[in-house]
């Protein structure tokens, strides 16, 4: 079960989309934090990233990856399937039959996963540790490749626990009851766990999440949270319970790609204010410094209703740390 460690009267006052928590402080916070940092992205990871043989798994795993999904989806195989990639952060263009595999998987966003000052309203400790994080919530899934490595030897970060949060299709996160998040009244929100979990990454660096699209909230752009523990241990229940972080932060997805998902139902009944990515001072802090987006592949070539396959690699500084403070947390009862 989970217990709420904020009083209701805190509960209540939250986040500006989320009622209480003051957007624009966050981001002159983050932006403090940011400017100490000596690395900006991994681009001088490049060469290392390649002779390590790093690259060359990445594409062979993401291919892999991708192949099995088509598999239990009973969609053709191969390279013909994924011609029409928008990527409208990077390029309009779309792949061809000819564009090789080491094009399409091979790609690194830059992006430095740096500390920020707040976790957000709606962390949670205590989660599972697990791969598909959906459970029971509808929407347009999505399979996530994550990569950890490190910023100043570029070299992976392996045995750390990762773990990510977000939204469902409405906008609405679980294992939280507070104003602004969902239905107030609905009280057996306080023990839902879906579209949260962990992953310990492998030698590579790597976790691997099933889940779906995130659905948007009032004030925020669309986005999944991210959290790196370095010295997390797996309790007995399965689960980790760590409040100290070596990083927190987000990625976000294309717009293009968002207002496609927002057409398909559940997400075209959430009545909250849409907020543009080009609208959310936080990606925009955070895109100037690296590329925070996840890259993509429909799984069926041709729409998001056959699901996507999204990756990202990102570099954290290992030797820094933060005490991280959860809405509620999960027992081991």
């Amino acid at each position: 079960m989970r217990f709420a460690t904020f009083l209701a009267s805190t509960l209540a006052t939250l986040v500006a989309a989320h009622p209480g928590h003051d957007i624009e402080q966050e981001i002159a916070e983050r932006e403090v934090m940011l400017n100490q940092m000596s690395r900006r992205s991994l681009a001088h990871c490049a060469e290392e990233i390649k002779r390590s043989g790093l690259e060359a798994r990445s594409i062979a795993r993401r291919n892999e990856l991708a192949e099995m999904l088509r598999r239990e989806r009973g969609l053709d195989s191969g390279i013909a399937a994924r011609q029409a990639i928008p990527t409208s952060h990077k390029s309009n263009a779309g792949y061809t039959l000819d564009t090789p595999l080491s094009t399409i998987f091979g790609s690194n966003a830059t992006c430095v996963l740096s500390p920020e000052v707040t976790e957000g309203p709606y962390y949670v400790t205590g989660e599972f540790i697990r791969s598909d994080l959906v459970e029971s919530q509808a929407g347009v899934k999505l399979h996530l490749d994550i990569q950890v490595l490190n910023i100043d030897t570029c070299k992976p970060v392996p045995n750390a626990y990762l773990e990510i949060w977000q939204t469902n299709a409405t906008g609405v996160y679980s294992g939280v009851v507070a104003n602004g998040n969902g239905n107030f009244a609905d009280k057996t929100n306080n023990k839902k766990s879906w579209l949260r979990g962990a992953q310990k990454t492998t030698a590579d660096g790597v976790v691997q999440f099933g889940t779906i699209f995130p659905g948007h909230y009032t004030g925020r752009t669309i986005h999944t949270h991210v959290m790196v523990h370095t010295n997390a241990v797996a309790l007995a229940n399965g689960t980790i319970k760590d409040t100290t972080a070596s990083h927190v932060g987000q990625f976000f997805f294309d717009q293009d790609l968002i207002t496609l998902v927002e057409q398909t139902a559940p997400y075209n009944t959430n009545k909250q204010t849409l907020t543009t990515n080009a609208r959310d001072g936080i990606l925009t802090q955070a895109s100037a410094r690296g590329d925070p987006f996840i890259n993509y592949v429909y799984l069926n070539g041709k729409d998001v209703t056959g699901g996507l396959l999204g990756w990202i690699s990102f570099g954290i500084d290992t030797d820094l740390a933060k005490r991280v403070s959860a809405a509620t947390h999960f027992t081991g009862n």
